[in-house]
This record gives structure tokens, sequence and C-alpha cells, in this order.
């Protein structure tokens, strides 16, 4: 994603992860602390699962903790937007051709207004069509009633993890959030062992961009209390 090459490949979940542990392994990192957000929480949960010896804390926010079991969990506007990626033709129009993901479902799923420098930043990698099907393969990804049956295997693979593992984990989260709302923040606080949870206030899904001095603060507090 971002300023990285965009070659004419699948770019599936499964992909992504081969790229990063190849990324990982190439550079010889060692004691990694992940923080990770929306598809890179999916990425990172994968890894630190399969190679836990390598890990020494999960810091997360907005991630893909569960597979979602019915459209119906959908806000009705998100249901309707993403449905429309998820159908043939239509989603790669909509995506790729239009670039309604960074022009529309971004600056939506933040409660302040980006300015228009900021949305610059975020539209430079996306300039041409040909660099957007990351962008219109990710919401297709998504685990929703059962498909892609790969990808949901793999999440509900990690969500078992995460609740037996004993590495220090850190939940940032946001009112009303997007994927982590109220109601999976509950869920975390009862499930997941060594937990800190902050609220950063207001939040909808990019909350970095809601509250980032909130957020590099208290990672940094937490990563000096790691052992």
């Amino acid at each position: 994603m971002g300023k990285s090459d965009k070659p004419d490949i699948e770019y599936r979940f499964f992909d992504h992860a081969e790229y990063l542990e190849g990324f990982i392994d190439e550079m010889g990192l060692r004691n990694i602390t992940l923080v990770v957000h929306d598809w890179g929480s999916a990425l990172g949960f994968h890894s630190a699962m399969r190679h836990e010896s390598n890990v020494k804390g999960l810091a997360f926010m907005e991630a893909i903790l569960l597979p979602v079991p019915s459209w119906e969990m959908f806000d009705p506007d998100l249901k309707a937007i993403f449905q429309g990626f998820r159908t043939p033709d239509v989603g790669w129009d909509m995506i790729v051709n239009k670039n309604m993901f960074v022009e529309q479902v971004l600056p939506q799923a933040t409660v302040r207004k980006l300015r228009e420098e900021e949305m610059h930043h975020y539209r430079e990698p996306f300039k041409e069509s040909s660099s957007r099907k990351p962008l219109w393969r990710w919401p297709n990804e998504l685990p929703i009633e059962g498909e892609p049956a790969n990808v949901v295997e793999a999440v509900e693979n990690y969500n078992q993890w995460l609740q037996q593992t004993d590495l220090p984990k850190l939940l940032f989260y946001g009112h009303p959030g997007v994927i982590i709302t109220a109601p999976v923040v509950e869920w975390c606080k009862q499930n997941l062992k060594q937990l800190k949870t902050v609220d950063i206030g207001r939040g909808l899904h990019y909350l970095q961009e809601d509250n980032p001095h909130l957020i590099g603060a208290e990672l940094a507090n937490w990563y000096k209390s790691l052992a």
C-alpha cells in the first residue's frame, strides 16, 4: 500500500502475509512489537500467531478480530457501499475507475474533517487507476458471511490464539468506532489476557487521524513498560 510498488498481482490476504513474513525474515527483525490497524491487524495477528516467540507485544486499533457473521451487522450506509464494492464489475468501477475509497470512504471515516493538503497525501500513491487494484481487493477479502472461506478460517484461527496467548496487548478504541464498537471492546476486556485499553474519545475508523498525539503518548508509555 502507500508508496510501495504496485505490481500486477492478485493482492489476496495470503499474498500480503507472505510478503510481510518475507520482509521480516529478510530484515532479520527480532522481538517485534506490532502496532496494527484494519487489515494490518489481520496480517499482524496471523504472523504473530505463527511466530509468537519473535513477538514482544501487540498494539491494535479498529482491528479485524472476528469474522462478520451477517451483513445485517453493518451500518445500513456502509452495508450498501461495501456490498457494491464486492459486486463484480460494479466494485471495480467504484474503486478503480472512480477512486471512491480514497475520495469518499476515507474522509467519511474520521470525526474531524481532513484538510485538502492531507487528502493530497492520501491520493498521491493512487493517482493512476492502474495503482488502485490493492484498494479494490481488500474489501473483497473481508470475512463476511463465510466468504472468502480461507480468510474466514485465518481470522477464526488467530482469534482463538489471541484468547490464549499471554503476549501483552494494547487496544485503542474510539466512540462510536466502526469495527471495534462498545460491545467488541467489552468482548476484548473479557476474553484477551494481558490487555490494556485506551479510550481515545470520539473516533470512527481512522483513529490515528482523530487523536494521534494521545495514541503516540500512550503507545510510548506502554512500550516502555514491556519486559
